[in-house]
């Protein structure tokens, strides 16, 4: 089967960068969202991205009018019809979800492949919630999605071998590095990365470093970008301790019990960057 219109439905950052990239890559989009003014929002987040990509001379302006003349806003669901395949981008909520993919299900063709961004819920669970199981599959996306390379494909225990190899070819058009995994609490990129984060808040907690220190240490010392603590706080930390939830309960290990000081922050509603406060202050 050829891919040739998606629907990417959540219109936020992630959702957003998923439309561009498919944009850019030469496929029809739709970007759906209920809410029309984070419709509009992620529109214009698309444009303006675009648009500085323009300026730095990493695309003509001719690419970027091409990505936009292929984007079309949606707040319908059952635009769904017109797709060869739909990606999911919305809140981390099994319950939310299921009722998306189970109403995508009812409008989208049957040939159609439906995908969900989600960064730690069971793929397996989702397709449950269908009855095309074996056309359900996970395409985990890093954000910033415009930016960085891997793609985690998540394969839930139904998902077909067909399915997995187009979406694997899907990837490598939007210039991904597709990554082959299998449903596990976390996959693969934050089953590692999130009990590290969680680690690096419980040094914190215990007084055995500041929070800058901390970051300095895994900067300098293991050549990371970025530190564990400032990247937390752009991922967000109710992401975060959302994630280890998932991990602590999928496991019933104590490795991946949250950090109190991280439950702490969440409650005080310190979520980093986006709420202009986690482990550092922003303006």
């Amino acid at each position: 089967m050829a891919i040739e219109k998606v629907m990417v439905i959540g219109a936020g950052q992630m959702g957003a960068g998923i439309a561009q990239v498919c944009a850019q890559s030469g496929f029809k989009v739709l970007l759906n969202d209920v809410n029309k003014e984070a419709l509009d929002k992620g529109m214009k987040n698309i444009e303006k991205l675009l648009a500085r990509a323009v300026e730095k001379e990493r695309i003509s302006e001719s690419d970027k009018t091409d990505a936009i003349n292929r984007l079309t806003p949606s707040t319908e669901i059952k635009d769904a019809g017109s797709c060869d395949l739909v990606i999911e981008a919305i809140v981390e909520n099994m319950d939310v979800k299921t009722k998306v993919f189970s109403d995508l299900d009812a409008f989208a063709p049957k040939h159609a492949i439906l995908a969900s961004n989600t960064s730690s819920l069971p793929i397996t669970e989702i397709a449950a919630a269908t009855k095309r199981p074996e056309q359900v599959i996970g395409m985990h996306f890093m954000n910033p999605v415009p930016v960085m390379k891997l793609v985690e494909i998540i394969r839930g225990i139904q998902t077909s071998d067909e399915t997995y190899q187009i979406i694997e070819e899907m990837a490598k058009k939007l210039s991904k590095a597709p990554v082959e995994v299998n449903d596990a609490p976390g996959f693969a990129a934050n089953r590692i990365l999130m009990p590290m984060i969680n680690e690096a808040i419980f040094a914190v907690h215990e007084g055995v470093s500041s929070v800058e220190d901390v970051d300095t240490v895994m900067k300098l010392g293991m050549n990371h970008p970025m530190g564990p603590l400032t990247l937390a706080d752009f991922i967000g930390l109710d992401t975060c301790l959302y994630i280890m939830e998932v991990l602590y309960e999928g496991f019933a290990d104590s490795k991946y019990r949250p950090c109190p000081l991280l439950r702490k922050y969440v409650k005080a509603g310190w979520l980093g960057k986006k709420s202009g406060r986690g482990f550092y202050q922003y303006s």
